[in-house]
Order: C-alpha cells, then structure tokens, then sequence
C-alpha cells in the first residue's frame, strides 16, 4: 500500500556514524509517516508478535492485533504453533474475541461456519439453504484461514505480513550464529515471570536506548555500580543487528547465597560472568545470562504508544516460584528506569529545530545501527 506524503530526509541518517543525524522528528511523531514506516519496516520484515508462552497447550488461542491487523495465534491441535487473521472468509467476522482453549473447531459467531485449528474451512451450516449445508460454489478447501507468515525462535513468534521477507534462519543466520550455546530447550516462568509496561512514546525510541550502555551510570546508577560502564562493549553488525554486551554479569542468589537458578548447560567461560542484549530488527529486545534469559516483544500501538510484553525464561521447567518472582520484580524496576528518558526523548520529537541528533562515534554506534537499518529499508519502500 503506498503512501502518498511529503518523504522525510534518511540519506543523513545513512552516513558514517561520525558525520550522521538521527532520523527526522516525523518519524516519531507523525501518524502518517508511522504509517508509511510500517509497511516499510514492520510490515516487510520480521516483526516480533508474542511469545510462544502466550499459548502453551494445544488448542490455545490468543487474538492479537498488530497495526490494526486482527490476527488469531494459536496453538494447533499437534502442538503446532500458527498465526491467521482472525476473521471468518465468509463475512470477514472476527473469529476469536478473547484468549481461549479451542474445544473442537473455532465457529465463527456470525452464521457458524467452522474451521479445525490447522485453518481448514470443516463446516458451512445452511449455506445452500436451510438444511443443505453445501453449495458448488462454496469449496471449502479454497476458503480456510489466511496463515500468515511466521517463525519461533527463542519463543518469541516473529511474523511477516508482506509474506516477501527472505527466511527468518537467512535473515537472522549470524545472531543465531553468534548465540548457539544458548540454543538449547528454554522455559518460560509462568505468570510471575511476565509483566507489561506502557509508554507514551514510539517503539524506536526503546530500542535506541535498549542498544547502548551509555546511559547505565544516571539511569541505572544501582546496575552500574556493579556491571559498569567501562564493563560494557558494543555490539555492531550494520544491516542485522545491535545491542551491548557486560563482562560482569552478577548471577543472581538465593537467600541463602547459593545460586536461585541452573546454569543453562555447556555454556562457555564467556559466560560465567558475561551477558548480551541485543535487539532483533525491528522490535525484539533479548537478553542472554548463565542462569536465565529473557525477550521483550515491543508492541507498537501507534506512532506515539507502545507496550512492553517482558517475559522471562530458565533452563528448567521446575524452578523455586520466589526466586522468580524476585526476579521478576528486580527486572521491573530496571526496565521501569528507562520509561522517564524514552518519554522524554518522544517529547522532545516536538521541538520543531531539532535534527534528529548526532551519535557519539564510540558510545552511540549500536544506537545508529538501528537508525541505519531502518532508513534504508524505508529507502528500499520509497524506490
């Protein structure tokens, strides 16, 4: 779908680190440039949905809209995991209004046409006319769900509307890559171990700060006292990925001071005391530790509001339920940290003379990575 409006400037954006700006204010506060940025980015790439977790058992079911899309993610009667739009191919009715345990097919609520959890069209009541619940033209295997798309990894349900992005194991090949001691069976903590958090800012701006450890000694002042600034390094691979890696990583205890979770197994040295947060273009902050991870799928509910679904994941099924809720609660207040600097930078989108900012070339560089990557697939929409 294109969009007909007045292009903002992103070949400054695209310019060495050094001599680059930021991208232009309207990309953070302008609805119709949000528009044109999500068929651009969040629509043609892999977009991160939901987790996994969202659905655990077969039969579950989850509606979800992204961008205004309706979408069903649903857990399939083998345990498969799939993502459809959310509506009935006979009138375009939303099929699932709230989060459920499919008990045989899902109906449709409006005339009862039926489908099996793997899309199939299975049922069309009177649609030949009273009593006849077949009509020529009606072919059910031509009108199951449209599927949309999708692919999980590390629980997280990345989803490619365009259906044009090449596969998410090409696309994503080196950060797999990079983190396959951790590519081993990862279980999420149940209800304790997620929370949301909602900002009235636009999604990009979390990422910017999630990428960089400059901030951690006025943010995060108790983080930074023990994992220190000069403790972090950036990581920066232009037109993939970025984020920021510790050297001092402090595993976390239990009361009596022993270790509160299992190690995940056959980790290197590395990562005795080393961990990396890294974003997945375009909207999927991870992070990777001895004992624990986690994966935050930024929901961007306009140019303007976005919500943070965090959920946290352990090398073992059965872990002690206070340790993780003291986990939980301690990963809150650091990511709660970052609200105040996110909505400050979305007001500050406002001010009509500034430029988009300038990057310091040492501290700032995973921060124009993701600025990068995003106007040049914005270019690559333009033409």
């Amino acid at each position: 779908m294109a969009i007909n409006l007045t292009p903002t400037d992103i070949d400054s954006v695209q310019r060495p680190v050094e001599m680059a700006n930021g991208l232009a204010n309207a990309h953070y506060i302008d609805p119709q440039v949000f528009a044109e940025e999500s068929e651009a980015v969040l629509k043609a790439t892999w977009a991160g949905l939901a987790v996994g977790a969202d659905v655990p058992n077969p039969g579950n079911a989850k509606p979800i809209s992204f961008l205004g899309i309706p979408l069903l993610l649903l857990r399939d009667q083998d345990g498969d995991l799939r993502v459809f739009e959310n509506i009935c191919r006979h009138r375009g009715m939303q099929l699932v209004s709230e989060a459920k345990t499919i008990e045989g097919a899902i109906r449709c609520p409006y005339h009862s046409w039926c489908y099996s959890t793997k899309g199939m069209l299975v049922s069309t009541p009177h649609v030949g006319g009273a009593g006849h619940n077949t009509h020529p033209s009606i072919v059910k295997e031509d009108l199951g769900l449209n599927e949309v798309r999708s692919h999980v990894w590390r629980d997280v349900v990345f989803i490619n509307i365009s259906g044009t992005a090449p596969k998410f194991t090409d696309v994503h090949a080196d950060l797999i890559t990079r983190w396959t001691e951790f590519d081993c069976p990862i279980f999420h903590g149940g209800d304790d171990s997620k929370f949301d958090l909602e900002l009235t800012a636009n999604y990009k701006l979390v990422v910017e700060n999630y990428c960089e450890s400059y901030h951690l000694p006025w943010v995060h002042p108790g983080l930074n006292s023990y994992s220190r600034l000069e403790d972090h390094y950036n990581i920066v691979e232009y037109g993939k990925f970025s984020g920021q890696g510790t050297l001092v990583y402090r595993q976390f205890k239990a009361e009596d001071g022993s270790a509160a979770f299992p190690d995940f197994p056959k980790l290197s040295e590395q990562w005795n005391e080393g961990a990396e947060y890294i974003t997945v273009y375009p909207n999927v902050l991870l992070g990777v530790q001895r004992d624990h991870a986690f994966a935050i799928v930024l929901e961007p509910k306009a140019h303007n509001k976005t919500v943070e679904h965090v959920h946290l994941y352990y090398a073992s099924e059965t872990t002690d339920a206070k340790n993780r809720s003291v986990n939980t609660k301690q990963w809150k207040e650091v990511f709660a940290e970052d609200i105040f600097v996110v909505q400050g930078m979305q007001s500050g989108r406002y001010a009509p003379t500034f430029d988009g900012g300038r990057f310091s070339p040492v501290m700032d560089e995973p921060t124009h990575c993701y600025h990068d990557w995003v106007a040049r697939k914005i270019a690559t929409y333009r033409g």
